[in-house]
């Protein structure tokens, strides 16, 4: 066992060596912080990304129908296309990578409640949307529409935050209540969340109920779905492919007339930004294992310098009697508490510095207007923090290390005999 005497040494050592005990430590301290504080920022800037993205599926395709600039079999260009409910139910028994789709159809319209009013978007939607676009609805803010609504062709609407904030002033509870949709009562089942409390932010209603009460009934504006199985950008394309070669059977315009559908992936943006911080984490890891090899470098010269001035007091030691264990022992232990101490540090100090800043960001954030356009709350960069699990695992290696570099140069410096360790300069 490390008895105090020893403990004691092992702290004269270090006082009589001060600027170079700092020194190591100071190694050892920057390579833990510098590689926490590189990972909180690589991180940070995929959180920022994620965020970004929170409103979306990983591979949601937009789809909207347009004009035809070829003919095609006696048909003239500039030929307007819509496509119908039926295109929906036939794409996903066309296509198995399709999971989930919806139509969508848009409108402009004033929502009334007693006498507050507002003129807003309208979107008629399948259930499904919710799924596609992730529109959270809380705990006790209602819920979104439901295939029972879609059926039922219920007139039922879900509002955002925003519209509430301004037809419900008095603090009524807008669950329940009956708002008019025109010249129309629609009852409000949900609330939807939406932190920046956007002024353009739309109100949802069941696609059928739309079907029944507007004209143009079968129309439908635009389609969104997502793709299972495409992970690659060349399925994607293929995909693509065989989608617009089948809508065009379907409505009758060439498949080489790019402009007859318009087709939009965020799938292609995901594989990039993937691919973008997949290389930029990786950049991190190599400069930030880098950076704490040089720490442990610095400590094993140290040690190896330290070894071989005390070479001399080694063959004193075991003159008069000391065993090569003992030695031994007290290099190591004096290797170890350098690189522990001075590695915490680091670890405290690089934790609390990405802590700092993930709170004056947050901070930031809580205190910034709400109600902006979409898009306003975007960032690049978000909690830049790192799992204390990894910030543990590093100065653990660390400490290892330290082992390791102390135990080499005392192994070698106790296997001299005592009359050649005290011949030593």
């Amino acid at each position: 066992m490390l008895d105090f005497d020893s403990l004691r040494e092992i702290w004269s050592t270090m006082k009589k060596n001060k600027l170079r005990t700092f020194l190591t430590g100071f190694s050892v301290a920057w390579g833990i912080f510098m590689l926490i504080v590189l990972l909180g920022a690589g991180n940070g800037l995929a959180n920022g990304i994620a965020h970004n993205f929170r409103d979306m599926a990983e591979n949601t395709v937009y789809c909207w129908s347009q004009y035809t600039t070829l003919p095609y079999k006696g048909y003239q260009p500039n030929r307007s296309l819509n496509f119908t409910e039926d295109d929906v139910f036939a794409i996903k028994r066309q296509f198995p990578e399709v999971n989930l789709i919806s139509p969508v159809r848009q409108r402009n319209d004033t929502i009334t409640f007693d006498q507050e009013y507002l003129t807003g978007t309208i979107l008629s939607v399948h259930p499904d949307f919710n799924s596609i676009m992730y529109i959270p609805v809380l705990s006790g803010k209602g819920r979104f529409l439901n295939k029972i609504d879609l059926q039922q062709r219920r007139k039922v609407i879900v509002l955002s935050p925003r519209m509430v904030e301004v037809l419900f002033r008095d603090s009524i509870e807008p669950l329940g209540q009956h708002v008019k949709l025109g010249n129309l009562m629609f009852q409000v089942i949900g609330v939807y969340q939406d932190d920046n409390k956007s002024n353009d932010a739309p109100a949802y209603i069941p696609f059928s109920t739309s079907q029944l009460l507007y004209e143009n009934g079968r129309k439908v504006y635009s389609l969104r779905f997502t793709l299972k199985g495409i992970h690659t950008e060349p399925a994607e394309e293929d995909f693509t492919n065989r989608f617009r070669k089948y809508m065009a059977r379907r409505l009758q315009f060439d498949p080489e007339d790019k402009n007859a559908i318009g087709m939009y992936s965020t799938g292609q943006e995901f594989r990039m930004w993937q691919g973008m911080t997949n290389g930029i984490a990786l950049f991190i890891w190599i400069v930030g294992i880098g950076t704490l090899m040089a720490g442990i470098v610095g400590v094993s010269n140290i040690m190896l310098i330290t070894v071989r001035e005390r070479t001399r007091e080694f063959g004193i030691r075991k003159a008069i009697g000391a065993k090569p264990a003992s030695i031994l022992k007290l290099i190591i232990v004096e290797s170890v508490l350098v690189t522990a101490v001075f590695g915490y540090i680091g670890m405290i100090t690089g934790i609390g510095l990405t802590e700092l800043i993930n709170y004056v960001m947050e901070m930031a954030n809580a205190g910034a207007p709400s109600g902006g356009n979409p898009g306003e709350n975007t960032t690049v960069f978000r909690n830049p923090t790192v799992s204390l699990g990894i910030s543990m695992a590093a100065t653990g290696v660390l400490i290892v290390a330290g082992v390791l570099a102390g135990y080499f140069p005392a192994r070698k410096a106790v296997k001299i005999t005592a009359v050649e360790a005290m011949r030593a300069e």
